[in-house]
């Protein structure tokens, strides 16, 4: 694998931060303290004194050295904040002079590497981007900031956030190497924001920030136990993250709990000058999430997708079990489908293909990144093959440099029409047919082995047209099939968010189906193709 594989803690990085030598050892990481601790939790114990943002920082980085770096090796954290120890202390002194700055003061956080956070470099998992520091934060990594969260570093990912080649593995990136799923370490993580998911689900911070253009934070939600939640496009600001199509691109919190999925959304969303989608946004930038937590199902008309059920057999049983549960607590639920299901696979394709080259170069500029075209990114590659691309090519990369514009005709066809059939007569027709509040469905099957030889084997989805139509859509523990994590998908009308959160919120409390992971080697018995 040629030097892929290599990681930014080593002499390219700040190293204070981010050297064992320098981070108290952590002697047992099964004995973590704050294993499984949320937002409020932490929020608590500082405000008692019995810890601070400082501590915490140390701790998260000590659990990073042993899980991460040594013992099961998750190879989730890319790169770590060099002035993380530094932010926190500011905020400890912050808390002392009684100025708190919201829920988030001092907790610590990880972002996924294709979002700017200075003083760290942004490399989308690709050598071709090794040492680019961009010279400001992403506007969401700005509200984060300002919030009081720490950022304790970037998470690796699916290179190129899985826009590479069509044969890709998920959470391989040429810069970082392969994540590990922590419920079996021969498993995928899923992609693209797979290191972001590892390293939550493992405790190594307390949660993050993914993106996603379909599934990318849904699906490494799901197979890794977590809360997983994609917003409606234009409710969080893309200013700053290395896109793939502006149609469907957006950044989403994943986090253990619904409460502290809400309670990122609250602090990055918001309307954004840079990125006109969020003009349109139809919700208050201050809108408090969580304060919707606390309703019930009673009443509330859900439809199930039933011909995702046919995943595999466990996700089945699951999905059934857990619309017990959803009926149980008062929700009328029925069988429903998405009238177009699957018509709009064909023009998504070739809006990602055409949106990709312009809105990637404008990046690449806007940033004065060392490769401004994806020419030179397609030659780098060829270039330096051994490297970045031992295990698949860059097929997707050949196929946007063909696409003639957003100007030709066929791209704004596909784009009108996929958006129509995903959307007002997808998403919005099943609603209206059955005078539903909102949809479920299994999110996707059990992570799959790794493969290089054959790539990905992905089982399926329930939230493809939630991603077209950039509805949002949110993803919640619902149990595991022989150890590993099963999700169920909540997906709403655009602007949505804060039904998708009560309901998805009132079942997680019913369930309490996460369990953390225990990093087996393998999970014997298991299904291989599902």
């Amino acid at each position: 694998m040629g030097t892929a594989g290599c990681r930014r803690d080593e002499p390219s990085s700040p190293p204070p931060a981010a050297t064992a030598a320098t981070v108290p050892a952590l002697t047992d990481p099964a004995d973590f303290p704050y294993a499984e601790a949320g937002i409020a939790d932490l929020q608590a114990a500082m405000e008692r004194g019995e810890t601070s943002s400082h501590a915490l920082v140390q701790a998260y980085l000590a659990r990073i050295i042993a899980l991460d770096r040594n013992g099961p090796r998750l190879n989730s954290v890319i790169e770590l904040n060099p002035l993380a120890r530094n932010e926190a202390a500011r905020l400890d002194a912050e808390r002392a002079a009684g100025r708190l700055r919201g829920p988030l003061h001092g907790i610590p956080l990880l972002l996924k590497d294709n979002i700017d956070a200075t003083p760290m470099a942004t490399t989308a998992g690709s050598q071709a981007l090794a040492g680019f520091r961009p010279p400001a934060d992403a506007f969401l990594v700005q509200r984060l900031r300002d919030a009081g969260a720490v950022i304790l570093g970037k998470a690796n990912l699916s290179e190129w956030a899985n826009f590479r080649s069509t044969r890709s593995t998920s959470g391989w990136s040429s810069a970082g190497g392969q994540t590990r799923n922590p419920y079996a370490l021969d498993r995928s993580p899923c992609g693209s924001s797979s290191g972001t998911a590892v390293a939550v689900a493992a405790n190594l911070a307390v949660a993050g920030i993914g993106t996603e253009t379909d599934g990318s934070i849904l699906c490494p939600a799901a197979v890794n136990g977590l809360v997983g939640l994609k917003p409606t496009v234009g409710l969080v600001s893309r200013d700053g993250i290395v896109p793939i199509a502006p149609s469907q691109d957006t950044a989403g919190p994943m986090a253990r709990s619904v409460e502290d999925a809400a309670l990122l959304l609250a602090a990055i969303a918001g309307r954004d000058p840079n990125d006109p989608a969020t003009a349109d946004n139809r919700v208050l930038a201050t809108f408090d999430y969580a304060t919707r937590l606390h309703g019930d199902l009673r009443g509330m008309r859900i439809g199930l997708l039933q011909d995702r059920l046919a995943i595999s057999p466990e996700v089945h049983a699951a999905t059934m079990k857990a619309v017990a549960s959803l009926r149980e607590a008062g929700a009328i639920v029925v069988p429903t489908r998405i009238p177009t299901e699957g018509q709009w696979l064909d023009d998504e394709r070739e809006v990602l293909l055409s949106e990709f080259r312009p809105a990637l170069e404008r990046y690449l500029q806007q940033r004065e990144a060392p490769l401004r075209t994806l020419e030179q990114l397609i030659e780098y590659n060829r270039e330096h093959a051994s490297d970045v691309m031992p295990l698949f090519g860059q097929e997707l990369f050949e196929q946007a440099a063909t696409r003639p514009g957003l100007a030709a005709p066929a791209y704004i066809s596909a784009r009108t029409r996929a958006r129509r059939l995903a959307g007002a007569e997808g998403i919005d027709a099943a609603l209206k047919a059955d005078r539903l509040d909102l949809l479920v469905a299994p999110t996707t099957g059990v992570a799959w082995p790794i493969d290089y030889a054959g790539g990905d084997r992905f089982p399926g989805a329930g939230y493809g047209a939630a991603a077209v139509a950039g509805y949002p859509a949110i993803t919640v523990p619902m149990g595991n099939s022989k150890g590993l994590p099963l999700g169920l998908a909540f997906i709403g009308p655009a602007w949505s968010e804060p039904r998708l959160l009560q309901a998805a919120h009132a079942y997680e409390q019913l369930t309490l189906a996460r369990r953390p992971p225990t990093f087996p080697a393998s999970v014997p018995g298991a299904d291989a193709t599902r």
